[in-house]
C-alpha cells in the first residue's frame, strides 16, 4: 500500500472546485475536463490536480449500455424520470449522477515508470479511508454483485456499496475517478437504474452480462454512517485529507492553455455523445 500513499504525496496539489459550480452544467462538461487536465497534468504543464464535481439529475451511460436491445425505450424511461442522459468515454456501465452525488477526479502524471491501474484504485481507496477514519467502520474494496456499474474496486461496508472507482488515462494522465454517494436513499439510485436495464432489455439474451440490480446492495454515507451528511461536508473532509499528502495544496482554475485545450476535449466529447445516442 505505501505505492498508494506515495502516488497521493505530491509537491503541488491543484484543487479545482466544481461541486457547487458546475451542478447546472451538461456532465459532459466534466468528462472534457478530465481529459482536459489528463493533457496537461500528463505533459507536466499542470501539478497534479484534484477536481470535485456534482451534477444536476444525469445518467451516464458506458458504451456497452448503449448496445443493449431496447435502448430507446429505456431512455425514454429516465427522461421521463427528469434525468439527463450521456455516455463517457471511460470505461464502466450505468451510474447515476444527483446533488447528493459528490465525484472526485485525482489527476496524477505518469512518470517513466508509468503507474500501474491497481495503484491509482488503491490510492483513491486509501484517500476515502482516510477521510472516514473517524467512524470506525471497514471500507472494503471489492466486487458488490447486484449493485450498477459493479466492479473490483467498488466501495462497500458491511456489503452495501456507496462508491464506484474508474480510470481514464490519456497523454501520461491518469484521472482516477471516484462517485460517492454521500446522501439520499443508494437502494432508489439502483431501483432506477435496475428499471432502466428491464426496459431496455427485456429478459432478451444478450452477448454482454449487464448486471442484475438488487437495490438493498446499495446505500448513501449517511445512511451507512447513520449520520447526516452534505456534500459540503464531504468536501471538507477530502480537503483535510489530500492536504495531510501535499506539499503545497492550492485552489486553482484552468489555465488559459487548458481553456482552449478544453474547447476541443468538449467538443469532442460532446459530438461522440451525439454519435453514440443519436438523438
Amino acid at each position: 500500500m505505501n505505492l498508494a500513499q506515495d502516488l497521493l504525496q505530491q509537491d503541488e496539489w491543484r484543487v479545482i472546485d466544481q461541486s457547487v459550480g458546475g451542478i447546472h452544467l451538461n456532465a459532459l462538461h466534466s468528462f472534457g475536463m478530465d481529459d482536459t487536465l489528463c493533457a496537461s497534468v500528463g505533459t507536466g504543464t499542470a501539478p497534479a490536480t484534484a477536481r470535485t464535481w456534482v451534477h444536476h439529475n444525469t445518467i451516464v451511460l458506458g458504451i456497452q449500455d448503449t448496445r443493449l436491445p431496447y435502448l430507446e425505450e429505456g431512455l425514454d424511461f429516465l427522461k421521463n424520470q427528469g434525468y439527463e442522459v450521456i455516455v463517457r468515454n471511460s470505461g464502466g456501465l450505468a451510474v447515476v449522477l444527483d446533488e447528493g452525488v459528490l465525484n472526485i477526479s485525482l489527476i496524477f502524471p505518469e512518470n517513466e515508470k508509468g503507474i500501474d491501474i491497481n495503484r491509482g484504485y488503491d490510492a483513491m481507496w486509501m484517500l476515502i479511508k482516510e477521510m472516514f477514519s473517524e467512524f470506525d467502520k471497514k471500507i472494503e474494496a471489492r466486487e458488490i454483485v447486484g449493485s450498477y456499474c459493479p466492479g473490483s474496486y467498488d466501495l462497500s461496508i458491511g456489503g452495501q456499496k456507496f462508491a464506484g472507482i474508474s480510470q481514464r488515462r490519456l497523454r501520461n494522465g491518469v484521472a482516477v475517478q471516484i462517485y460517492l454517494c454521500v446522501n439520499g436513499s443508494g437502494s432508489e439510485r439502483a431501483d432506477l437504474i435496475g428499471k432502466f436495464y428491464s426496459l431496455s432489455r427485456k429478459g432478451e439474451q444478450t452477448k454482454f452480462q449487464y448486471p442484475e440490480i438488487q437495490p438493498e446492495v446499495m446505500a448513501s454515507l449517511s445512511e451507512l454512517f447513520n449520520a447526516d451528511l452534505t456534500v459540503q461536508d464531504v468536501m471538507l473532509r477530502f480537503l483535510k485529507a489530500l492536504n495531510k499528502k501535499a506539499g503545497r495544496l492550492y485552489a486553482g482554475q484552468l489555465t488559459i492553455e487548458e481553456a482552449s485545450l478544453f474547447e476541443a476535449y468538449f467538443h469532442r466529447v460532446t459530438e461522440r455523445n451525439e454519435k453514440v445516442l443519436g438523438r
